[in-house]
């Protein structure tokens, strides 16, 4: 079991969506643990690592141990030079993801990065801009509902009006810190774009996608450092709530608090509430019971369900993506609402009342 959110990477069964040989891709900036969750997702969907590149050979090698085969480029032209590749997938330092993705677009390859995307409207601007000019995507991997099963499973019972409309998402996204894992940037507040950029950047999506929202305006945000004083740029906890174009509203909290006896690195949890029932998502851990995670809570006017989906469900946002890149479908996740997500989380950071 994960014990930090750094190193989630789950993995699932193999459910190509294409020919082998159809769908090469390559992984470059390895600076966070979520490039691997990216890769097993593609892995799993049909695609081929062809190549993996960064500065840090150690970072290489590391890599190259979980993904034997993949063949080190010498440099990232020689990746967005290959006219094989397809997309280049990346979890670059927070700051760097902007710009290293508006050149993998004019490079003619699609874009997938970790979040969060962005820690600047500036950056996000200028990849709207580029993402129109080129046809390409700049794709976010919005791990907290595209990697969870639960996630995955309530987002079709929502789509199926097993809750009614959905009025209200609740999300709570809490991590674990281990500050001596983590790498110098981590802690630098220009680089990681401030918590509400950053981890509050899965829980907006979440919103929107839940909610079936387009936009939404922040109405309050709230940032602080609690317990981590020794890091004077780091914020550890962080929440907002938002109201949404249709009328849904969401608070949201995340923090860098949870405490060592937990098995695993956060309790993260969704609860949807609709005009005919709702449900809940425990999502990695099932506290005091079941260290297994992926459960799901239905009750609505029929009855109340509890659904254990580790395992069961898969993850198609990955070869969705595939087939979108392949045919420029927008199946996956529209361009649009992956840029929504990212500007809601900028704004709520800008906007945040900082506590103490």
């Amino acid at each position: 079991m994960s014990q930090t959110g750094y190193d989630f990477a789950p993995k699932g069964k193999p459910r190509p969506v294409c020919q082998p040989g159809d769908f090469l891709f390559a992984a470059v900036a390895l600076d966070h643990g979520h490039i691997n969750g990216q890769c097993n997702g593609l892995l799993e969907a049909g695609g081929e690592l062809r190549w993996v590149f960064d500065p840090d050979p150690l970072k290489v090698r590391a890599f190259q141990k979980n993904f034997p085969g993949v063949e080190a480029a010498q440099s990232l032209t020689q990746v967005l030079e290959d006219p094989k590749v397809k997309l280049v997938a990346a979890a670059a330092v927070p700051s760097e993801r902007g710009a290293l993705g508006i050149q993998v677009m004019r490079a003619g390859k699609n874009y997938f990065t970790d979040k969060t995307p962005f820690t600047e409207l500036g950056q996000l601007a200028e990849a709207r801009s580029v993402a129109a000019e080129t046809g390409k995507k700049y794709m976010v991997y919005y791990s907290e509902r595209l990697h969870v099963e639960c996630a995955v499973f309530a987002g079709d019972l929502i789509q199926e009006g097993a809750i009614g409309r959905v009025v209200n998402v609740l999300g709570l996204g809490p991590h674990r810190l281990d500050a001596g894992a983590r790498p110098d940037w981590f802690f630098e507040r220009a680089k990681y774009g401030g918590i509400l950029c950053d981890i509050g950047s899965h829980q907006i999506e979440q919103f929107l996608y839940f909610a079936g929202a387009s936009d939404a305006s922040v109405t309050s945000a709230r940032v602080a450092n609690y317990g981590h004083k020794q890091y004077t740029e780091l914020e550890d906890f962080g929440d907002a709530t938002l109201i949404a174009d249709n009328g849904a509203t969401s608070y949201f909290r995340v923090d860098w608090l949870t405490p060592r006896g937990l098995r695993t690195w956060g309790d993260g949890r969704t609860v949807v509430l609709g005009t005919e029932g709702y449900l809940e998502m425990r999502k990695y851990i099932d506290v005091s019971r079941e260290a297994q995670g992926d459960h799901l809570f239905l009750v609505n006017g029929e009855s109340e369900q509890h659904f254990a989906l580790n395992g069961k469900v898969g993850y198609p946002f990955f070869g969705q993506l595939i087939l979108d890149c392949l045919n420029g479908t927008e199946n996956a996740m529209t361009q649009a609402h992956a840029f929504k997500a990212a500007e809601l989380c900028l704004k709520a950071q800008a906007a945040a009342h900082r506590i103490g």
